[in-house]
C-alpha cells in the first residue's frame, strides 16, 4: 500500500514506529519525496502541486485532505474520496509578533497564505466569514506546509494559515494567533481502491488514535517526520506540540457531504468540480 500522509496528524508515524501495519498484513510504502514536497512547495497551480501527481500518475497511492479538497479532487476527475471516515484538524491564521493586526476584523483584505485548493485555503474563509465580507477575505496562493510558515517570517507576506504541527512551531517562534478554528479532513483515494484494504488502513489509524487518546505525550516526538527540511535546523521542544488532528472511524454524513458543496458554491471554490454528485465521487464501501 502506497501512502503519502499530509503530514498534519501523528498517526502514520505511530504506526511506523509501532509496526501496526504488518498486524493488519499491510506492506506499508511511504513515499518520502512527495511528502517531503508537500511540505515545502511553492505557489503551484492546481494539478500541478506535489499531493496532485500520485493521483494524475494513478499510482494507487492513498492520502487525505480537507473535506473539501477531496471532495473537489474527486469531483475534478482526480480519485474518489471515503465516507469511511473522518479526520479532525486545526487550523490558525498568524502574523508576526509586531503586525498591528491583532482581530479577524484587521485582515480585511489584508492577503492570507494559504496553499491552494488544500485545508489552508478552504479553513480561512470558514473560520473569517463570521467577521468579514467574503470579498474581503484575501486569500493568497503561497504553497505548502512550511512555505506558509516561511513567508510570515520573512515579511514577504503579512498573514498565513497554518496547520499542526506549523501552529506549534509558530507559536515557539514567537508568532502571534490571530483567530483558530477546526476542519474535518477526509481520505483521497485511487479510483479503483481496494475497501477492505482501506479499511484495514482505517484500523491502523484507530489504533493509533486510541494510543494517542491514551498519552498522546508519549509520542510528540514523532512530529520530527513533519517537520520540513528548511526548519531541520531548529531546535523544537516536541513536548509543547500539540497533538494535532484526531481520527475518527465512523461514516461521514451525508449532509456534511451537502453542506461542503454549499460552502464552496458559496466561496467560489467549486469551479473544478465537473461532478458533485456523491454516489459518483464516493468510494464503493
Amino acid at each position: 500500500m502506497k501512502l503519502y500522509p499530509t503530514g498534519m496528524r501523528l498517526h502514520e508515524w505511530i504506526a511506523l514506529e509501532g509496526n501496526y501495519w504488518a498486524d493488519e498484513g499491510i506492506e506499508a510504502e511511504y513515499m518520502w519525496d512527495t511528502i517531503r514536497a508537500g511540505y515545502s512547495y511553492k505557489a503551484e497551480a492546481y494539478k500541478e502541486r506535489p499531493q496532485d501527481q500520485p493521483m494524475l500518475r494513478n499510482e494507487g497511492a492513498v492520502t487525505n485532505a480537507c473535506a473539501w479538497g477531496s471532495v473537489a479532487n474527486a469531483g475534478a476527475g482526480m480519485g474518489k474520496f471515503s465516507a469511511g471516515g473522518y479526520g479532525i484538524a486545526r487550523n490558525a491564521i498568524f502574523v508576526r509578533a509586531d503586525s498591528p493586526i491583532n482581530t479577524p476584523a484587521d485582515l480585511a483584505g489584508v492577503p492570507i497564505g494559504v496553499g491552494l485548493r488544500a485545508g489552508s485555503h478552504f479553513s480561512a474563509p470558514l473560520c473569517l466569514e463570521k467577521h468579514l465580507p467574503l470579498e474581503q477575505i484575501n486569500c493568497v496562493n503561497v504553497g505548502g506546509f512550511g512555505t506558509r510558515l516561511q513567508v510570515i517570517l520573512s515579511g514577504e507576506m503579512p498573514a498565513a494559515n497554518l496547520l499542526d504541527p506549523q501552529i506549534s512551531m509558530a507559536e515557539q517562534l514567537g508568532l502571534k494567533k490571530v483567530i483558530e478554528g477546526t476542519f474535518n479532513t477526509l481520505w483521497w483515494t485511487p479510483p479503483a481502491m481496494d475497501p477492505e484494504l482501506l479499511e484495514a488502513y482505517f484500523r491502523v489509524l484507530d489504533r493509533a488514535e486510541a494510543e494517542l487518546q491514551r498519552d498522546a505525550s508519549k509520542y510528540l516526538h514523532l512530529w520530527r517526520y513533519s517537520i520540513p527540511a528548511e526548519f531541520d535546523d531548529r531546535p523544537w521542544d516536541y513536548s509543547r506540540f500539540h497533538e494535532g488532528e484526531h481520527f475518527v472511524h465512523q461514516p461521514y454524513p451525508l449532509d456534511k457531504y451537502k453542506e461542503l458543496i454549499e460552502q464552496m458554491e458559496r466561496w467560489g471554490l467549486d469551479d473544478v468540480m465537473e461532478d458533485k454528485t456523491f454516489e459518483h465521487l464516493v468510494l464503493a464501501a
